[in-house]
């Protein structure tokens, strides 16, 4: 078979044409390899080859770029013209040895050479006898062995040698036909040829096959069953091509229709553009766009609307209004993740590091969120909770539903509920005009790209009503696990499942929220932190991120904790961190114009070069009075910015019997005072207070600081103390507050906020508080090195704290404190 030559050379590079002349050095060879048989050396030099097998009677050109190589083909000019010429074992061999070469080889005469400017060789060579090498007599500088040719066996012609030479006859010719590279002249050679060793060296040495098959040929000595080989070959090549044909052919027949179908859109788009119907690229898009969907994984009944609005958009003009809102809507459709998951990490120890890690203290939070993920991996098929987390500003609300996210390796995505009164921002825009988009819901969770990320709702107290529709309402089927799984945005018109999302709520106030949404969250109050907790938080979070914020280093600064401590307690007053995190910024700041101006650091920052930077401390510990006068006691408040320590002062004038409230006090206050004072009249006597000083004396009580607005019940027992120290005259103890709800006849109702007010009562510095007996409870969730601080007094009625508010009480406030208790005793007995 004749075909292309398969040309090889010892670095693998494919070679120049066969019919290339040489400039120099031209020989050209006369004979036949029968006669040059006997001519042959015993030791020739050995030509290593990477990527082809010679044969006999095969002619091909060479490239030589190995110094070893160069020199061989040198010595062999000089002895002959002879090489043999040796098949690599292994391609990638780059300086082979006698171990990486075949044993068996061709002996080839150089017919040409062609020396390079940069000292390679270009050969032209003959095969012209198989050989087999006995022994290599040099390796250095090029490889020379001994050799003994391998004889041609001699062949009796029968019936079966003519079958064969016909079959590889005929297989030959189908592999040129099929190839298209057959040609009479071809065709008379291999007719011409009826010896079966040339036959068969002429096939192979023009056929593709790998080193080893060539090689296994090469070296079968019989004539007759190196042509089986050759024939077994081309069987195999006649099957290769014939399915290289067939699937040109296809292609070949697909381009032809696809070329039709071109010619033919083109005309068709541009009759679209005369007539003004369609785009240039309208159907393009519309092909596009129905490729997304098949790609989106759409629900059935989702998947049906789609289509109806993609052969609506087929049919439409593209520039026309009606086709920008079915394709956009066609595009959410394919950009929201209809069955898109993210796996739950449910490593519960891993999730515990991330929660401490990224937050300090609570507690209670992190219990659920594990409870959560302890559920989720026993059940998986378990609907997400709806948590709201209640609590004064910069205490951790938003970071901690990152770091919920971050536990549970899922998306996380926020939006803001403060100020909306449209509907529509919840449930979407219906699709009758220009700009209408979806709710916020299914904005979040085409950002997030997953259908079970984790969404906070942040300020959820804050949502508002007016003719637009009340969004606090359509929440309500958002936040709802028996309801979400079908949830319907007005834009979409098709339900989504929602049951996989984790929602978050976020609220200062609880009392803001409708009673219906607030009862389809699992709320978790969040206080405020404690000094000690403020320091480690500004510790591992607030101060590396403001110094990197800075262009500072850890070793720039050194902030002692005497100082941090002082940035707590005189610079700031809240519970959360946020005017924190603002103070050790500005500190920050300070140091790094100190360093950018050239000053060589580290900079150690103690009590007193916090004041000098920051100013007078905003809240002095001078506020802590060391005693109070008559008429004046300390109770506490519940704020949003977390506990706080009021001075309740009442005085008393000569007057009538009028009673002037100052403070800007609320509703409840003002009733809370009218109840104490009832109190103080029915008890007058065993209060020490005489029981006619309405009738001779005016009554004024005032609540600083007057322009902040107070209400609630907690300072009932602060508004009896200080009016009745202002009608005895005796003195409140100064290291007591107290707070609880006071009732005409006494007792002492709970009251909400217990661990906040400790807390201010902790930072005040004082030493006793007075609750609620029935709030003693709520003293769980108070730390317990800060209770070690300040001692609680729990009591059921007033009578009970007499002793304990008022300095030097003595034998006649005991005895006051007993009659008071069976009073009390008797007043609760008869309302039971």
């Amino acid at each position: 078979m004749v075909d292309e030559n398969e040309n090889g050379a010892p670095d693998g590079a494919a070679v120049e044409s066969a019919s290339t002349e040489p400039v120099e050095e031209k020989r050209e060879h006369e004979g036949t390899p029968e006669d040059m048989m006997l001519q042959l050396p015993d030791v020739i030099p050995v030509l290593p080859v990477r990527d082809v097998v010679i044969f006999n009677y095969m002619i091909l050109p060479l490239f030589i770029t190995r110094e070893s190589s160069v020199r061989a083909v040198e010595a062999a000019l000089k002895s002959g013209r002879y090489l043999l010429v040796c098949a690599q074992k292994e391609e990638s061999t780059d300086e082979p040895g006698p171990e990486d070469l075949f044993t068996v080889g061709t002996v080839v005469q150089v017919l040409r050479m062609l020396k390079m400017p940069d000292a390679k060789l270009k050969l032209l060579v003959q095969g012209v006898q198989r050989a087999r090498v006995t022994e290599y007599r040099r390796v250095e500088p090029y490889l020379e062995a001994a050799i003994e040719p391998v004889p041609e066996r001699t062949t009796v012609h029968d019936t079966r040698l003519e079958a064969l030479l016909r079959s590889v006859r005929e297989q030959s010719e189908k592999v040129l036909s099929l190839r298209g590279m057959a040609s009479p002249d071809v065709i008379s050679v291999l007719q011409g040829v009826d010896d079966p060793g040339r036959l068969s060296d002429l096939i192979a040495a023009n056929m593709r096959m790998k080193i080893d098959d060539a090689q296994r040929i090469l070296e079968t000595e019989d004539p007759v069953e190196r042509l089986e080989l050759v024939n077994t070959q081309l069987q195999r090549e006649v099957e290769v091509a014939t399915v290289q044909a067939r699937i040109q052919t296809s292609a070949r027949e697909g381009m032809d229709k696809a070329q039709k179908d071109y010619f033919l859109r083109e005309q068709l788009k541009a009759i679209h553009n005369e007539l003004g119907d369609k785009s240039e690229d309208g159907e393009e898009e519309l092909d596009n766009l129905k490729k997304a969907l098949d790609k989106a994984g759409l629900p059935k009944d989702v998947r049906k609307e789609a289509d109806k609005q993609l052969r609506r958009l087929g049919s439409m003009h593209a520039e026309s209004s009606e086709a920008v809102v079915a394709r956009t809507y066609l595009d959410w459709l394919v950009e929201l993740p209809w069955k898109k998951l993210s796996r739950d990490r449910l490593d519960i120890h891993r999730a515990k590091e991330v929660l401490d890690e990224d937050h300090c203290g609570l507690v209670k939070v992190k219990d659920r969120i594990l409870e959560f993920l302890s559920v989720r991996k026993l059940n998986p098929q378990s609907k997400g909770p709806i948590l709201c987390f209640a609590g004064p500003p910069g205490v951790g609300k938003t970071s901690l539903g990152r770091s919920i996210a971050r536990a549970l390796g899922r998306k996380f995505q926020r939006f803001s509920l403060g100020g909306i009164r449209d509907e529509a921002e919840i449930r979407g825009h219906r699709r009758t005009y220009i700009g209408s988009m979806p709710g916020r819901i299914i904005q979040a969770l085409k950002q997030a790209g997953t259908r079970n990320p984790v969404i906070m709702l942040d300020e959820v107290d804050k949502l508002g009503t007016d003719f637009r529709g009340d969004p606090s309402s359509a929440l309500l089927e958002v936040l709802d696990p028996e309801q979400n799984y079908s949830f319907t945005d007005h834009y979409l018109n098709v339900p989504f499942d929602l049951s996989k999302v984790m929602f978050i709520c976020t609220a200062n106030h609880l009392d803001t929220i409708p009673s219906p949404l607030r009862d389809r969250m699992e709320v978790i109050s969040l206080s405020g932190y404690t000094q000690q907790e403020k320091a480690e938080i500004a510790r591992k979070h607030l101060l590396s991120k403001q110094e990197k914020d800075n262009g500072l280093t850890s070793a720039d600064m050194k902030l002692t904790d005497a100082a941090l401590n002082r940035v707590i307690r005189e610079y700031t007053r809240e519970a959360g961190v946020r005017n924190l995190e603002r103070e050790l910024a500005s500190l920050c700041r300070k140091v790094a114009r100190r360093k950018a101006e050239g000053e060589a650091g580290p900079f150690r920052l103690g009590t007193a070069e916090v004041e000098k930077m920051l100013g007078a401390p905003r809240f002095i510990e001078d506020e802590k009075e060391k005693s109070l006068v008559p008429g004046m006691a300390l109770g506490l408040a519940w704020t949003a910015a977390g506990g706080e320590v009021l001075t309740v002062e009442a005085t008393v004038m000569k007057g009538k019997g009028a009673l002037t409230l100052t403070g800007q006090l609320g509703d409840v206050m003002k009733e809370s005072t009218q109840a104490a004072l009832s109190y103080i009249r029915s008890r007058a006597d065993n209060l020490g207070v005489d029981a006619g000083f309405l009738t001779k004396h005016d009554v004024h009580i005032h609540v600083p600081a007057g322009a902040t607005p107070k209400d609630g019940p907690s300072a009932g027992v602060t508004l009896t103390t200080a009016l009745i120290s202002a009608l005895s005259g005796r003195r409140v103890r100064a290291d007591v507050c107290m707070t609880g709800e006071i009732t005409l006849q006494g007792r002492v109702l709970p009251v909400g906020g217990i661990k906040e007010k400790i807390l201010a009562g902790v930072a005040r510095g004082l030493k006793h508080v007075l609750i609620p007996r029935q709030n003693m409870k709520d003293l769980e969730d108070v730390p317990k090195n800060l209770l070690s601080r300040i001692e609680v007094h729990p009591a059921t009625h007033y009578d009970e704290l007499l002793a304990l508010v008022f300095e030097g009480e003595g034998k006649k406030s005991t005895r006051t404190r007993r009659a008071g208790k069976s009073a009390a005793s008797t007043d609760v007995s008869t309302e039971d």
